[in-house]
């Protein structure tokens, strides 16, 4: 177990705006917020964070499962699986954290740090997000199997095919209709799959937008990253899609959620150092952090703030709105 943690505060500028169709850049930069980072070095944070039960924020990183609270003390928990390759995390409806193995397991990790891990299936199966579904159950993507994944609190797990192939599965999240909507990078497409199994698949206008990662947006429809095509896709539970282009060259948007402020906010992944704000009606406003960064998961922390991890920083970000 590693605990520590130390703090430096910078503060965001609003580096330019757009609505859709045509972005438009602002040309003078102004504060918006005061962001503090918290050194959690030597872990390497990954690709998501979340809220905790207990009021903590978890995240994943190399090999294990991180936990910083609001006041930037961190505790490490090693995953007894060496070279996990950690994906997702999310809380369960049983009060622990659920994260997803790269080599092909489900883990669970109470509040108090102790983890029990559940083989998946299908070999090689590549577990990547996961998330809590409307009957209770955990539900996550295997992008390497072509599946979508159910596992009980117990730890029983079902597996659901595709009907097609090589859909590369990223994404998952409980939609407002008591179904969970998932991404398909490599067919650039969205899916909806009902709690009893039955897939729909809702393809995207433009091909190669990879769509990456997926939340439920305040006005009732799915909000998903297109790191292919630069923008941010919202797709109705009707399945009518919309995408609003990012003004800002290889913008590489990878997570998203909904924020405090009723917003969008989303990472970006190409190491410039920005998150992105999208109103429910299109309007795009980047702000830059004080040094270049690659950006991966986003989440809105128990104390009202937006939390981030930094993959190439040793460090997770938190923003004051």
């Amino acid at each position: 177990m590693l605990v520590g943690g130390i703090a430096m505060v910078t503060t965001l500028t609003a580096c330019g705006g757009s609505s859709n169709p045509v972005p438009t850049v602002s040309p003078t930069p102004s504060v918006l917020a005061t962001v503090t980072e918290f050194q959690v070095s030597p872990l390497d944070p990954g690709t998501a964070i979340t809220t905790g039960p207990d009021g903590d924020l978890w995240f994943t990183e190399g090999t294990g499962i991180g936990k910083i609270t609001t006041n930037g003390a961190f505790t490490a928990y090693p995953v007894p699986t060496s070279n996990a390759w950690l994906g997702d995390i999310t809380t369960g409806p049983d009060g622990n954290l659920w994260f997803t193995e790269g080599t092909g397991k489900i883990g669970r990790i109470t509040p108090s740090g102790s983890i029990t891990e559940y083989p998946v299936p299908s070999p090689s199966s590549n577990p990547f997000d996961i998330t809590t579904g409307s009957d209770g159950n955990l539900w996550f993507t295997e992008s390497a199997a072509n599946k979508i994944g159910r596992i009980t609190t117990g730890g029983t797990i079902a597996e659901f095919a595709l009907p097609g192939a090589d859909a590369y599965l990223d994404g998952i999240t409980a939609g407002p209709d008591g179904n969970l909507w998932f991404t398909e990078p490599g067919t650039d497409a969205i899916g909806k799959i009902t709690t009893s199994g039955v897939v729909t698949d809702y393809p995207l206008p433009s091909i190669g937008a990879w769509p990456t990662d997926i939340t439920t947006g305040p006005n009732g429809s799915l909000w998903f990253t297109e790191p292919g095509i630069d923008a941010i896709g919202t797709i109705a539970t009707s399945g009518v899609v919309t995408s609003y282009p990012i003004p800002s060259v290889d913008a590489s948007p990878w997570n998203i959620t909904t924020g405090p402020d009723g917003n969008l906010w989303f990472t970006e992944n190409n190491e410039a150092g920005q998150i992105g704000r999208i109103s429910p009606s299109g309007a795009i406003t980047l702000y830059s952090l004080s040094a270049p960064m690659a950006l991966g998961g986003i989440a809105t922390g128990p104390d009202g703030k937006l939390w981030f991890t930094v993959i190439n920083g040793h460090s997770i970000g938190k923003i004051a709105l």
